[in-house]
């Protein structure tokens, strides 16, 4: 019986592995949105805001997550994700797991909760990823300190980055694949291919739109360059805007 968490940035592509698992038989929750999301999400919502008091903010776009690999996990934040995961946990099903990009927010402790789940963790370049709205634009939703801002844009480039290096800080479990969007939208089969050797189960296949990369190319509004977005892009294989 294995347990899988999707995890990654809202708009990062985790509907598409979400819903891949689901046409393969893997039990994703009782109650699925239209992403792929397990709902209700409050549960993991607030755990996620206890873990946030935990990070220390050190000003500007530097958070010290490497103290969270060994504080003791706070009982309320173990209490609400066991809520949150009661229907999975309790279910049967050789194969399971959940998916609600939230759950990266606190990853550090989740890996720690479930050490044996297999992790599946997308990337998508954020020029991307930061086109549309999403839940954890406004990182104070959640507890986390950041520098305030009135651009839209640059808010959601600063969730981005928040996230990118929180699960670079986090100490990889057994399990764990990182998975490009852009590469399994343009080769999913290869891609698949990579996802059932890690999986160790065959995977069913769903459409996906090739026009989903690159948008940010093709959207009437410039999307800034942000200088702090440029080690990631390069260190994820995206190339500068210039």
């Amino acid at each position: 019986m294995s347990l899988i968490t999707i995890v990654g940035r809202g708009h990062s592509g985790t509907r598409a592995i979400s819903h891949t698992l689901y046409a393969s038989g893997v039990f994703m929750g009782q109650t699925l949105n239209r992403s792929g999301d397990k709902v209700p999400p409050e549960d993991m919502y607030e755990a996620a805001s206890i873990f946030a008091r935990q990070v220390p903010w050190k000003g500007g776009l530097d958070w010290d997550f490497r103290s969270m690999a060994d504080v003791p996990i706070d009982a309320d934040y173990e209490r609400l994700v066991s809520l949150y995961l009661r229907d999975v946990l309790d279910d049967m099903s050789q194969h399971k797991g959940w998916k609600l990009p939230e759950t990266t927010l606190s990853l550090p402790w989740i890996t720690r909760m479930y050490p044996d789940a297999y992790y599946i963790y997308l990337v998508r370049d954020p020029r991307d990823s930061i086109l549309a709205g999403h839940t954890t634009d406004d990182l104070a939703r959640f507890g986390v300190s950041y520098p305030e801002t009135e651009d839209v844009l640059e808010r959601r480039a600063i969730s981005w980055k928040y996230q990118y290096d929180l699960v670079a800080a986090t100490p990889k479990p057994q399990h764990w694949l990182t998975l490009r969007f852009e590469d399994f939208v343009q080769h999913q089969e290869r891609e698949l291919g990579r996802l059932e050797e890690f999986l160790g189960m065959p995977l069913g296949r769903i459409i996906v739109r090739p026009d989903s990369v690159g948008r940010w190319q093709r959207t009437e509004e410039r999307v800034p360059d942000f200088d702090f977005l440029r080690d990631a892009l390069r260190e994820s294989g995206y190339g500068s805007q210039d």
